[in-house]
């Protein structure tokens, strides 16, 4: 299954359908889709980045998954970009909150840190990790 991503990155949200607008108004993911249950709850939505996705849904919706994390803090996930620095522009421009504005690493990569609006850590940068 070459060029399709084997890791998922999993995230709950309080408010799904605005985590759902942040990320694709303010840091350009695409909505595949998204499933919602009583009271618009967010079940399950699938938004993709790139050759990457991450999964989301709705925090106290029920469920294993839902259980299990209820203890759960802010995780922080990595994204590769083609240009951090309009990257970042879109996410300025949406009121995003940046934690660390484009750097250039040591590594040879260039990045930026974000925080979205409910305490997850998001990197955007060019260093891609070798498999």
């Amino acid at each position: 299954m070459a060029g399709v991503p084997s890791i998922y990155p999993t995230l709950l949200y309080t408010d799904a359908k605005a985590a759902i607008r942040q990320l694709t108004e303010a840091f350009g993911f695409t909505q595949v889709t998204a499933y919602e249950g009583d009271g618009g709850v967010v079940q399950h939505a699938e938004l993709s980045y790139g050759n990457g996705m991450v999964m989301l849904g709705s925090k106290g919706r029920g469920g294993l998954f839902d259980a299990a994390m209820a203890g759960g803090g802010p995780t922080g996930v990595y994204v590769v970009v083609d240009d951090v620095d309009a990257h970042h522009k879109r996410a300025v421009e949406h009121d995003v909150e940046i934690l660390m504005p484009p750097t250039d690493q040591d590594y040879g990569g260039r990045d930026y840190m974000a925080r979205d609006s409910e305490g997850n850590i998001w990197s955007f940068g060019t260093y891609v990790p070798q498999a």
